[in-house]
């Protein structure tokens, strides 16, 4: 299928772009953040190992942000080669955000690089102020980009006449119903994993036999905040799912596999589906699904049974569902456990064991962030532009989406072993204990 079906052929190759975009995104998004709170702590406290946390956290970003650049563009060009019928019809309309994130990228790009090579030319208080255009640059980049994502889902700001978008408002097709929840949704999840990476790779370090006070700053720092963003990604969670019964009800019930419409309808995780799509063994949580579309134990949530078969999404997001939950509800369970064992002192949240859990956690961040955007994208379906164009509509005729396939793949693979050896070679090379006691042989004495 792969060489001889252009639509089939251009959903995969999508697929596949935006699983590996997504990485460097979310690290784009989330680590300007923690690189400016470590500088504010280290000026604040007057302690340089948050200084260096901030230093070497920008240096592993500039790699990131380089290979983001490529995959960002990337999408770009697919969006044209790809799907040239959404962007005749769609494209003077999401044009504007789409510039304004190239601007917001620019904008943060511009002082990152002032940012990473005037250390020695600024004293703290005024290099940390370079930080704050950098973080709302990445901030202004996800609300731009995901604005778009928003108006496929819910589009708005315009007149369909004789099957084209005439009369359109850029501005109000911004400002959509699926918007807040999304961005907001996108953001609190980035800060999130971005919190559980960077914990991960000082936990580990901990676990290599490494006892230097940097790690355990810079575990304790991210695991608070971490702990913070994850419950406001359930917070905000529980809001996209009312969003998702009120304007994408076959999205909610497709990932529910809530079949027929009802009162006082359970939430089902896991299980299977039988050939008569039966559901069996699932754990079925008692009104928790109306609780979730609703906030009401006995309200109506509405079932596959009020949509046409060739508009119902593929049931499969269902396992993307209770693959995001799991993961954030691990997630800010771990960050609990492990905020109240530093304040009551519990032991075992030294121990190697739940270490391991720490280091964990980051990767399955990332997994439950895969996860949430395919659920998005992968229930929008039959959609491009919900209610308007379909993906068989939209998708390129060419025969050759195939061999781009296999190319960009080659490429990706290229591009993820390259980032993992010069990220090893910054930091393998220069470990933070030998730049810490450069610096204290510079300043003449040990630091705390």
């Amino acid at each position: 299928m792969l060489f001889d079906d252009p639509v089939f052929a251009s959903r995969l190759l999508t697929l596949l772009t935006l699983s590996f975009h997504i990485i460097y995104a979310t690290i784009g998004v989330g680590v300007p953040l923690f690189i400016m709170i470590a500088h504010w702590l280290g000026i604040k406290k007057n302690d340089y190992h948050y200084i260096m946390m901030a230093k070497r956290w920008a240096r592993g970003y500039l790699v990131t942000v380089a290979v983001g650049v490529v995959t960002g563009t990337i999408i770009g060009l697919q969006l044209s080669l790809l799907w040239p019928n959404f962007m005749e019809l769609a494209g003077n309309i999401i044009a504007l955000p789409l510039f304004m994130e190239v601007f917001a990228f620019f904008f943060e790009a511009i002082f990152l690089g002032i940012y990473s090579y005037t250390w020695d030319r600024f004293d703290q208080r005024k290099h940390f102020l370079l930080l704050i255009p950098v973080a709302i640059g990445a901030g202004c980049s996800a609300l731009f980009i995901t604005i778009v994502n928003a108006f496929m889902n819910a589009p708005q700001g315009f007149d369909l006449i004789d099957g084209q978008l005439v009369n359109a408002n850029p501005l109000l097709a911004m400002f959509t119903a699926a918007m807040p929840t999304k961005v907001s949704h996108v953001l609190a999840t980035a800060y999130m994993t971005a919190a559980f990476m960077l914990a991960a790779i000082a936990a580990y370090q901990l676990i290599k036999g490494s006892n230097h006070a940097y790690h355990k700053k810079a575990l304790h720092m991210t695991m608070k905040i971490g702990l913070v963003f994850s419950i406001a990604a359930a917070i905000i969670g529980d809001f996209s799912g009312k969003y998702l019964a009120e304007y994408q009800p076959e999205k909610l019930a497709a990932a529910e596999w809530h079949f027929e419409t009802e009162e006082g309808a359970p939430l089902l995780m896991y299980g299977i589906l039988d050939e008569n799509q039966e559901v069996k063994y699932a754990i079925k949580i008692p009104f928790a699904l109306s609780i979730l579309a609703h906030g009401n134990p006995t309200s109506e949530v509405i079932g596959l049974d009020q949509f046409p078969e060739e508009e119902t999404p593929p049931l499969i997001t269902h396992y993307f569902f209770d693959l995001m939950v799991t993961i954030g509800v691990f997630m800010v369970g771990l960050a609990l456990v492990y905020w109240l064992g530093v304040k009551l002192s519990w032991s075992f949240v030294k121990a190697n064991w739940f270490r391991w859990l720490i280091v964990l956690g980051g990767p399955l961040s990332f997994l439950a962030i895969e996860a949430g955007w395919w659920m998005a994208e992968v229930g929008r379906q039959p959609w491009i532009l919900r209610g308007i164009m379909t993906v068989e509509q939209a998708a390129t005729s060419s025969d050759y989406v195939g061999l781009m396939f296999i190319l960009f793949a080659a490429l990706y693979l290229l591009l993820g072993i390259g980032t993992i050896v010069v990220l090893r070679r910054i930091f393998k090379n220069n470990p933070v204990e030998s730049e810490l006691k450069r610096y204290e042989t510079k300043q003449g004495g040990e630091m705390k």
